[in-house]
């Protein structure tokens, strides 16, 4: 399976492999590993409120649901950026996050993500 870096504000944050997809909507997602993050949930709280970034939380359970960070980027294993209408985080810190790319355009999202199409295709 590929691995895509992932980046805030330019720099690398971690990596995720895009396991997870809805294809016909154009959406990819899976689970990140962060590098040098300790607590994702602190992380991106930070951020959000610092750049006026809507999220909902959970602060109990450290659960957060991001609403579209523009400086966070996908690049793909051969350098290319992963275009779409939002980039989103989810998930709390004893269970990891997940990021998910939304409508990732056609005919780009079959060419970088075929597994996902054949896997919706094979259902029918």
């Amino acid at each position: 399976m590929k691995q895509y870096d992932v980046f805030l504000d330019g720099e690398i944050i971690g990596h995720t492999s895009l396991e997870k997809a809805d294809a016909p909507m154009g959406v990819v997602f899976g689970r990140v590993t962060f590098i040098n993050i300790n607590s994702a949930y602190s992380f991106f709280k930070g951020y959000c409120l610092e750049n006026k970034i809507d999220f909902f939380e959970i602060a109990d359970d450290l659960l957060i649901n991001t609403n579209d960070i523009p400086t966070l980027k996908i690049l793909s294993p051969t350098g290319t950026f992963i275009n779409g209408l939002a980039t989103t985080t989810e998930g709390m810190d004893t269970d990891g996050y997940d990021i998910y790319k939304i409508s990732v355009p056609y005919p780009f999202y079959e060419e970088e993500f075929p597994e996902h199409v054949r896997a919706y295709q094979n259902k029918y």
